[in-house]
C-alpha cells in the first residue's frame, strides 16, 4: 500500500527478460536456477524454504557490508553496475549544459565520491544549521527550527505530509502522524528481551558518541544523550503500537486548524505551517489526536536545552550518511553494526550510486528507460496482469462466504483497478533542483528541499491520478488505495540463471504474476477492504459479509503468530496480517493462472521438474534472501512484512497442491491440518 512500507519486489519482475529480449534457449547442459539451489540434505516436507535454496545459501554467505544476500541483492548489484557505468559517464563529460539531466547526476555522484573533501570538511557543512538550533531562544524557535529540518533532514516530533484524503480521494489534505523517534519501532523502548535491552544501551552510546562529535565534552555528551532517552521513552510510551495503525478508520481525525492548536497548544502551529510553506490551512487529517496532546506536554516537561539537543540529533541523523567518514562510522556502527547485524560499511561507489539513484531517480529513470529497459516491457506486464486480474474476478465469483450484493460490489473495484507497469508517460520537471560538485551533503540536502516542497505544493490543487511514486528502475511496487491503483515498474529484468534461455511460464507466474496478485489483494486486505472503487474510506460490506472476512483475517493472524523468526521473537500476526494476506492472495491466483498454460496442462518436466514442483520452487526462489540474527529481529519488531522465509512457507502450506506435489504427510514439520488452513479469497 502507499503510506506503507511498499512490497519489495527485487525478483517481481524476474522472468519478463527472456520474453522481452526474444533470447534463444541455452545449451541443455546449462544448470537450471531452481535445480541448482536445492539442498538436498533437506527434506521438503520438513523445511521447503531450505529444501529450495539452501545450496545457493551455503554458496554464497552473507558479506560483510551487507544485512542479507540473496536473489534480490544480485539483481541489486546488476542494476548499481548500470546505474555506475551511467554516474561515471556523466561524471566524466566536460561539456554540459548546467541545470542538464547529466550534469545533475554527474556532480551529485562526483561529490559523493570525493572522499577528501568530505574527509577535510567534517560536519562544517552542518554548522550554520547546528548553529541555529543553538540559538533558540523559546518555544516559536523551536517549531521554526523544526520545520527548517523537514525540509532538508527528517521529520522529528511527528511525521507529516500533504496526500490524498482517505475520506475525499479528490482531495489533498495534511496528515500528521506520531513518530519522533530514532529507534525502528516503539516497542525497542519497552521490550525486556536481551537484544532489546542491548540495543537500548547502544543507542545512548550512539547518542552520546553523536553529541561529541557536534562538539560536546564527554560529560556533557552524556548528560544530552540520557536525558534523549528519557524523553524518547516517553513519546514512545504515548504512541499507539504499529498493529493499532494499521486500521485506516481508527487513525482517521480530521480537525480544523483551531482545534489542531488545541490539541497541541504548546506547538506554535502557525510558525510551523509558514516555516514548510503552507497557509490557508482550513483541516488537519490528525492519525492519533492523543499522540500531539501528549507532545505538546512533553514540551514543556522537558527543558528547551533537552528539546534543542532532540533536535541537533534527528537532523544530523537524516544526513549523517552524506559526512566524512568518522561521523559516518559513528552511526553505521549503531544503525548498521547492532541493528542490522552488518560489520562493515558497503563500498563508497555503491552508496554513492544508490544515494545518487534514491536523489535523481527520476533524471536517472528517463535515461535508464531508453539505454536499458527492453522494448515491450509495458505490453508484457499488462498481459500478466490481465491474466491474474481474470483469475481473480474468476475466484470472487465462486466465493462461498460472499453474498451477492458484496461480490458485486468487490468485483466492481477489481474491474475498476488501475494497473500502471512499466514506467511514466510523463516525468516529475527537476529544473528547479540544483547540484554542484562542492558539497554532498547540500547536494542531499538541495534533493531534500525539492521533494518536500514538491509534496507541499500539492495542497489545495487538483489529485494527479497519473502520478507515480516510484521509478522504472526500482526492484518495487505499490497499491494505492485513494487511486485503487497497482504500480509494477518496469526497470531492466535479470534473472540470474536465466540470463541465456527462455524462463518458462511456472517461473513467470510463480514470481511476477505472484506480484501482481499481491497488489491487487492489497485492494481486499484488512486495510484495503475498507476503501471502495473509487478509494474513498467507505464501508461497502454487509454486516454478515464484513464479519465472515475478519473470522478468515483472524485465521491468519493466529498462523503467522505461530511463527518464531529468530530468538524467541514470534512474528506479530496482526502487525503482518496485510502483507500475509496479499502473500496468500497472490501465490493462489498466480497458481490458478498458471494451470491455464501449456506447461501445467502438458506436464512439462524441465530439469526433471514438473511443473507444480517449478511453481513452488520458483516461488521459493523469489524470495530466496538470508538475512542476519540482528536484521531479522529488527525486521520483526518494525516491519509489517514477515521474513522471507515464513511468506514462502505461510502461503504454500494454506494450499493443498503443495502438499500433493511434495508429498507432505501428517506428522511432518510442514504440514498443516486442513482446519488450520487459510482461504480467504
Amino acid at each position: 500500500m502507499k503510506k506503507k512500507l511498499p512490497y519489495l519486489i527485487a525478483a517481481a519482475l524476474v522472468a519478463v527478460i527472456a520474453a522481452c529480449n526474444g533470447q534463444s534457449k541455452s545449451p541443455a547442459t546449462e544448470p537450471d536456477a531452481l535445480a541448482a539451489n536445492i539442498d538436498s540434505t533437506v527434506r521438503p516436507q520438513d523445511d521447503f524454504f531450505m529444501f529450495a535454496n539452501g545450496k545457493w545459501f551455503k554458496q554464497h554467505p552473507i558479506p560483510a557490508s551487507e544485512k542479507q544476500n540473496g536473489l534480490w541483492e544480485m539483481i541489486q548489484d546488476t542494476i548499481n553496475d548500470q546505474i555506475l557505468n551511467l554516474c561515471q559517464a556523466s561524471a566524466k563529460i566536460t561539456k554540459r549544459p548546467y541545470g542538464s539531466p547529466r550534469q545533475k547526476i554527474g556532480d551529485f555522484y562526483y561529490s559523493a565520491m570525493d572522499s577528501a573533501t568530505l574527509n577535510r570538511k567534517g560536519i562544517s557543512d552542518l554548522k550554520p544549521d547546528l548553529d541555529s538550533i543553538d540559538s533558540i531562544k523559546d518555544w516559536q524557535g523551536l517549531a521554526r527550527e523544526a520545520a527548517y529540518i523537514y525540509t532538508v533532514s527528517g521529520a522529528p516530533f511527528f511525521y507529516f505530509d500533504v496526500q490524498q484524503d482517505d475520506k475525499i480521494s479528490s482531495k489533498m489534505s495534511v496528515y500528521i502522524n506520531q513518530g519522533g523517534l530514532s529507534l525502528p519501532n516503539r516497542s525497542y523502548y519497552f521490550d525486556m528481551d536481551a537484544r532489546a535491552v542491548m540495543v537500548r544501551q547502544k543507542f545512548v552510546e550512539y547518542a552520546g558518541n553523536m553529541f561529541k562529535v557536534m562538539g560536546y565534552d564527554d560529560e556533557h555528551a552524556r548528560q544530552a544523550a540520557t536525558n534523549l532517552m528519557k524523553l524518547e521513552t516517553e513519546i514512545a510510551r504515548t504512541s499507539r503500537k504499529r498493529e493499532d495503525t494499521r486500521d485506516p478508520l481508527k487513525n482517521y481525525t480530521k480537525v480544523t486548524y483551531a482545534n489542531l492548536c488545541s490539541l497541541a497548544p504548546n506547538f506554535d502551529w502557525q510558525l510551523f505551517f509558514k516555516g514548510v510553506g503552507l497557509s490557508n490551512i482550513d483541516s488537519v487529517v490528525v492519525a492519533q489526536p492523543e499522540f500531539l496532546t501528549a507532545l505538546s506536554g512533553y514540551l514543556t516537561s522537558y527543558t528547551l536545552l533537552d528539546w534543542k539537543n532532540y533536535l541537533k540529533l534527528h537532523y544530523i541523523r537524516g544526513l549523517v550518511s552524506y559526512m566524512d567518514d568518522k561521523t559516518y562510522m559513528e552511526a553505521f556502527d549503531f544503525y548498521g553494526k547492532v541493528l542490522s547485524g552488518v560489520t562493515e560499511p558497503k563500498p563508497r561507489w555503491k552508496r554513492a550510486v544508490e544515494e545518487t539513484d534514491n536523489s535523481l531517480g527520476e533524471l536517472i529513470g528517463q535515461v535508464y528507460v531508453t539505454d536499458y529497459l527492453p522494448k515491450g516491457t509495458k505490453e508484457k506486464l499488462q498481459q500478466i496482469g490481465n491474466d491474474i486480474k481474470e483469475v481473480y474476478a474468476e475466484r470472487i465469483q465462486k466465493l462461498d462466504w460472499m453474498s451477492p450484493a458484496t461480490k458485486k460490489k468487490a468485483l466492481n473495484k477489481l474491474n475498476l483497478m488501475i494497473m500502471k507497469v512499466g514506467y511514466p508517460d510523463k516525468w516529475k520537471d527537476l529544473t528547479s533542483l540544483k547540484v554542484g560538485r562542492g558539497s554532498y551533503v547540500e547536494n542531499v540536502m538541495s534533493a531534500n528541499r525539492w521533494a518536500f516542497n514538491y509534496a507541499m505544493a500539492k495542497y489545495g490543487k487538483p489529485v494527479d491520478r497519473t502520478e507515480w511514486d516510484m521509478e522504472p528502475q526500482t526492484y518495487n511496487a505499490y497499491y494505492n488505495p485513494a487511486n485503487n491503483e497497482i504500480v509494477v515498474p518496469g526497470c531492466n529484468i535479470i534473472i540470474p540463471g536465466y540470463e541465456h534461455k527462455f524462463a518458462d511460464d511456472a517461473l513467470l507466474y510463480s514470481v511476477i504474476g505472484a506480484t501482481f496478485g499481491h497488489e491487487m489483494t492489497h485492494g481486499f486486505d484488512d486495510q484495503g477492504s475498507q476503501y471502495d472503487e473509487n478509494g474513498n474510506l467507505n464501508n461497502w460490506w454487509t454486516p454478515s459479509d464484513s464479519a465472515k472476512f475478519h473470522d478468515k483475517t483472524k485465521m491468519i493472524i493466529d498462523q503467522f503468530n505461530e511463527y518464531v523468526a529468530v530468538d524467541s521473537l514470534h512474528i506479530n500476526g496482526t502487525m503482518t496480517q496485510g502483507e500475509n494476506i496479499a502473500d496468500l492472495g497472490g501465490t493462489m491466483f498466480a497458481y490458478e493462472a498458471f494451470k491455464k498454460t501449456a506447461q501445467f496442462k502438458t506436464n512439462q518436466i524441465i530439469a526433471g521438474l514438473n511443473p507444480n514442483q517449478r511453481f513452488f520452487l520458483g516461488y521459493a526462489y523469489a524470495w530466496m534472501i538470508n538475512m542476519r540474527p540482528e536484521a531479522l529481529a529488527n525486521q520483526v519488531r518494525s516491519n509489517e512484512h514477515s521474513p522471507a522465509k515464513f511468506r514462502v512457507i505461510g502461503p504454500v502450506t494454506d494450499m493443498p497442491e503443495f502438499f500433493t506435489t511434495f508429498n507432505v504427510k501428517p506428522g511432518d514439520k510442514m504440514w498443516r491440518p486442513e482446519n488450520l488452513r487459510v482461504t480467504i479469497w
